[in-house]
């Protein structure tokens, strides 16, 4: 049984002892009528609670049992009231006490409870930040865990609904999902909902569905938890300046509005906690305290479990990575940052094409794999759109040569397997290569 439905039935048996109680006072005054009504709605309560077990359990269970010898005594205990026959408060009150304790027990040591967790990723190649948390919820025999991938929207240059992505099929093979068509939020009101989208409607770029904004969704779970999708750069928190330039990402709908929220550190997690204090007010500290768990990112999880032996290939990868004589190249992971490209626009595809010179140069020992931010094609198209058609016609450059990988698959965790080192722009992936002991190194667009 679902743990808000067994908290529903436990607050049944309280309703039912709190009427039996008035049952007694009401026969112990002479109040017969009173009493009558009061074994009527006991039989109701109990019918209720019957009908709730057998949803959840099925049909055949102990608890019901004994609810059904109840309610025959409650209608035995009122034909006898009816009837005017004499009768006795106290025999009447124990006996109905006494099944009542049976039944309790029954639903509290006999039925077991169950929990369900739904995962809400939007972008697949982001699920790495929900994944090993999700691993563990479907390992709990006592849990049921969903993933359910939700619809997200590029906005337009005006704000306005764009093209409508929704990739429920680019997730691993050994994850089950579940179409959100088919998942009713209201009814089953999961008891913990996972997010890693923090925006509601304060990004510019994408949107997910306003329905599934940490401000709807709330309302339909006894537990919002909120994982970044990224990982920042490590920081102590007494390094101020450092964390002022990452306060936004404390202040997000999706932190204010979830119960809990777990982030990469517990230095970060001062952080956060500091940021919302100080915008908040002192006396809001506990609470926060109390909200932010430093628990780690299962971006690093996913990383470090996932080993090169374990990677499926694709035939263009395993021609690009493999020597003649089958031994591997050194593989560097190239990444491509929104930020970089938005800053330097022309000056930037410059670097990269040098980039791909020297590393076209090299092709013999190397092996290069570009994986660019999975958000670059809606920022850039949005916000620079003749920068877009020059950053096209480059990607279409660097394929069509083919001695380098080009890797824009929801797959991060094959990429990372697969790479000897990290290269490119100031990311979340920097941190995280660092993490999981890749060596790292950062280019510079106003260098040759």
């Amino acid at each position: 049984m679902r743990r808000a439905k067994k908290k529903q039935a436990e607050a049944l048996i309280r309703i039912l002892e709190e009427a039996q109680e008035s049952f007694r006072k009401s026969l112990d005054s002479g109040k017969l009528l009173e009493a009558m009504e009061l074994l009527e709605y006991c039989q109701g309560e109990a019918i209720e609670l019957g009908g709730r077990i057998e949803e959840a359990e099925g049909e055949g269970t102990e608890a019901v049992a004994l609810l059904e010898e109840y309610c025959e005594v409650v209608y035995r205990f009122h034909e006898e009231l009816a009837g005017g026959k004499g009768y006795s408060a106290s025999r009447m009150y124990r006996g109905l006490k006494k099944l009542l304790v049976r039944i309790e027990n029954e639903i509290k040591y006999a039925i077991k409870e169950r929990t369900e967790a739904v995962f809400l990723p939007y972008k697949a190649s982001m699920w790495d930040s929900l994944d090993s948390v999700w691993r563990a919820a479907d390992a709990d025999p006592d849990c049921d865990a969903y993933v359910v991938p939700i619809p997200y929207y590029d906005k337009t240059p005006d704000g306005k609904i764009g093209q409508i992505h929704f990739e429920i099929g680019e997730y691993p093979k050994d994850v089950p999902v579940v179409d959100y068509r088919e998942y009713d939020f209201e009814k089953r009101r999961a008891d913990y909902i996972f997010i890693h989208n923090p925006y509601d409607n304060n990004n510019y770029i994408t949107s997910v569905l306003p329905c599934f904004y940490s401000t709807n969704l709330k309302k339909n779970t006894d537990c919002l938890v909120y994982i970044p999708y990224f990982i920042l750069n490590e920081i102590e928190p007494e390094m101020k300046r450092a964390a002022e330039k990452i306060e936004h990402f404390c202040l997000t709908p999706g932190v204010l509005n979830a119960d809990k929220v777990i982030v990469q550190s517990e230095a970060m997690r001062r952080i956060y906690v500091d940021v919302l204090t100080r915008t908040y007010g002192e006396e809001r500290r506990a609470y926060w305290e109390e909200k932010i768990l430093g628990l780690g990112s299962p971006k690093v999880d996913m990383a470090a479990r996932i080993q090169r032996e374990d990677v499926e290939l694709p035939e263009e990868w395993r021609r690009a990575i493999q020597k003649p004589d089958g031994g591997w190249k050194k593989v560097v992971l190239y990444n491509t940052s929104v930020s970089a490209l938005l800053k330097y626009g022309e000056r930037m595809l410059e670097k990269m094409r040098r980039v791909f010179g020297v590393f076209e140069g090299k092709k013999e020992d190397i092996a290069l794999v570009w994986r660019p931010h999975p958000l670059i094609q809606a920022t850039i198209e949005s916000m620079r759109p003749r920068l877009w058609e020059e950053y096209q016609r480059l990607v279409e450059e660097y394929r069509e040569a083919g001695w380098g990988i080009y890797d824009d698959s929801a797959e991060l965790d094959r990429a990372l397997a697969v790479s000897d080192v990290y290269y490119g722009d100031w990311s979340s992936l920097v941190e995280l290569c660092r993490k999981i002991g890749k060596p790292v190194m950062i280019q510079d667009a106003e260098t040759e």
